[in-house]
């Protein structure tokens, strides 16, 4: 090679950071030299680079995040509804009918937006959301979200379909670790799951009642995503063009030992996620004895999600349950349900200091939040938008996603002249007519 072309060859490759081997041919350094060095290849195996996050402002952004790094079947399978996403919509849009009437010409240089929750104070009015399958996101996702939760102040509960042991989540979600549960055909299947939980130190066990069976996900099966999973030619054709998915994540598992496994799933029924029987977790049969039954087992805080009329909540009162989470189970399940957020001022009147409530579904923004908790919640768990940030950037997206709710709050008490949730009522609210 003659020397003046050589000698070009070495000025590009020291422009690029790159090494030129003696022969002269450009290529990069093998990973394994550089990856501790290239935010390139760092990014390639997953961490997220710095400027990517620093371009993320709100949830929607995190979103398109995710949605660029998951195979397709993955990220519809959290995105999606079910059938018509008609109760999707219909969260999103209720919660933006409501408006806000703030009080202005109020000191507000001094905001607290703690709360007080099962006479805990926490740092923040959101709970992190069970989120089953997470797992497919994010190499050991849950423990990124319990992390992030412990430091922002926090609970995360944690899904029985979690790919994570509960006791490894236990010990790193110093802020509260609740522990979700699905009724089994087989009862006895269930109180494997209580009693574990027990020993594990869950501080609430949340019982999920709105899946007596399983929603009409259509998106699924457009997409070749079937329970057991099979290999097509579409999932293949996706997954290969999402090399930073496929080596982040389940390289990353296959290194471990393989496939992820529902962990948490009682004994004898620890298939693959791909594999799961997720029909033996759903139980048509589950009635008020069952939460009897449950109540007298567990002696810490109970609570059920997915309960949606002010007479199952007042039912659920008089079983002593001690909380409940108003929820359409973010529109995944019946579509067309009523949204929340809607439904919300009436179960608040209905149970009164009976029992604390909840809500969930559809919330993306911190005034999203206020709102919630001006119409009588204690608290909003969130869901998607902290599952969106694990599987954009890992436990960083989870700190980012956290701390924008912590701002996005934060400023919305501050315009509507409130310095803490004891100002927030809901005279603060213009409801739709």
């Amino acid at each position: 090679m003659p020397a003046r072309r050589k000698g070009l060859l070495l000025e590009k490759a020291r422009r690029r950071k790159i090494d030129a081997p003696a022969a002269g041919i450009l290529f990069a350094a093998p990973p394994c030299a550089r990856a501790r060095k290239s935010p390139r290849w760092r990014a390639l195996l997953g961490e997220p680079m710095p400027y990517r996050l620093s371009r993320v402002y709100n949830h929607w952004d995190m979103r398109d995040l995710a949605r660029r790094r998951l195979p397709r079947a993955i990220f519809d399978y959290v995105d999606y509804g079910s059938e018509e996403n008609v109760a999707v919509r219909d969260n999103r849009a209720a919660l933006e009918r409501i408006k806000f009437r703030p009080r202005t010409v109020n000191d507000v240089s001094k905001r607290d937006q703690s709360i007080t929750l099962f006479g805990k104070r926490r740092a923040m009015p959101i709970v992190i959301a069970p989120t089953g399958g997470a797992g497919l996101c994010w190499y050991d996702a849950e423990v990124c979200l319990a992390r992030a939760a412990a430091k922002a102040g926090i609970p995360i509960t944690i899904a029985t379909a979690a790919t994570v042991p509960m006791e490894r989540v236990a010990a790193e979600a110093t802020s509260g670790y609740w522990q979700q549960l699905y009724l089994w055909n087989d009862r006895a299947l269930s109180h494997q799951i209580v009693e574990r939980a027990d020993r594990a130190g869950a501080e609430v066990l949340m019982l999920t009642v709105d899946t007596a069976v399983g929603s009409n996900r259509e998106h699924n099966a457009r997409n070749d995503f079937s329970n057991p999973f099979k290999m097509t030619p579409r999932i293949a054709c996706d997954i290969a063009k999402h090399p930073r998915w496929l080596l982040a994540t389940m390289a990353r598992y296959m290194l471990a030992g393989g496939m992820p496994r529902f962990v948490n799933y009682p004994e004898g029924s620890q298939m693959r996620v791909t594999g799961a029987p997720i029909q033996q977790s759903l139980s048509p049969s589950i009635n008020w004895n069952d939460v009897k039954e449950l109540r007298a087992r567990w002696k810490r805080i109970f609570m059920l999600k997915g309960v949606a009329s002010p007479e199952d909540a007042r039912r659920a009162a008089d079983h002593g349950v001690d909380a409940i989470v108003v929820s359409n189970h973010g529109g995944r399940q019946l579509d067309g349900a009523e949204a929340p957020i809607e439904v919300l001022p009436e179960i608040v009147d209905a149970v009164g200091d009976r029992i604390t409530v909840l809500v969930d579904s559809g919330y993306r923004r911190g005034g999203d939040v206020v709102k919630a908790l001006a119409l009588g919640a204690k608290a909003v768990l969130v869901g998607r938008a902290t599952l969106f940030a694990v599987a954009g950037a890992g436990e960083p997206g989870a700190h980012r996603a956290i701390a924008m709710f912590r701002d996005e709050i934060d400023r919305t008490l501050a315009l509507c002249g409130c310095t803490s949730f004891a100002d927030v009522n809901r005279a603060l609210l213009r409801m739709p007519r």
